[in-house]
């Protein structure tokens, strides 16, 4: 096993593991961006979007960092297609009119042993500015001759706050939807220069 502490990507800095100062893109093919929508109030309803790209320019300092990241909202799944379907219609996603969801950082700032991304979000024409709590996983030289750092990270999101307000009423109370969303991302990424 690889001691990813010791890898060429990661450094520490004031105690905190962090990697190393450069341009990092999102390997799609390693990487997932998950959503959790509460469905008729009890069950959890997981969806991902299978179309992601983005970079990060990493500074030396890691406040200096930035992210920005773009998703092709018709690419999202949720193991059911006319459930997919819905959330592509002008109801939800209106991929028609609005055929991607940006994420930007505004701010890089530490917590404890992890960071907190602050950026503004982009979905439907809607932007709102939207905290990410963030692991750095570490650094890895991989196999072909490159080298890969990764990330987790969570938020939260009410939806309706980006004009996703489309719900139904259950005969015994509440609604099919819940309104706030959660965010969970694992991203790999490969070291550009």
């Amino acid at each position: 096993m690889t001691d990813t502490t010791t890898a060429p990507l990661s450094r520490t800095v004031e105690g905190r593991l962090v990697p190393t100062p450069g341009t990092y893109q999102i390997d799609l093919s390693h990487t997932t961006v998950d959503f959790v929508a509460r469905h008729l109030m009890v069950a959890k309803v997981r969806g991902t979007f299978r179309e992601v790209q983005g970079t990060l320019t990493v500074g030396e300092s890691p406040e200096d960092s930035s992210l920005e990241v773009t998703v092709g909202m018709a690419s999202v799944d949720t193991r059911e297609e006319a459930r997919d379907t819905h959330l592509r219609s002008a109801d939800f996603f209106d991929v028609e009119n609005f055929p991607t969801m940006t994420y930007s950082t505004t701010a890089i700032r530490p917590k404890g042993d992890r960071w907190i991304a602050d950026g503004q979000l982009t979905i439907r024409g809607n932007t709102r500015p939207v905290a990410l709590e963030i692991e750095f996983l570490g650094s890895i030289s991989d196999p072909w001759g490159g080298a890969r750092i990764a990330f987790s990270a969570t938020g939260e999101i009410d939806r309706e706050e980006f004009g996703l307000t489309w719900n139904a009423a259950i005969e015994t109370g509440g609604v099919v939807v819940s309104k706030a969303i959660k965010i969970e991302i694992e991203a790999e990424l490969v070291h550009q220069a």
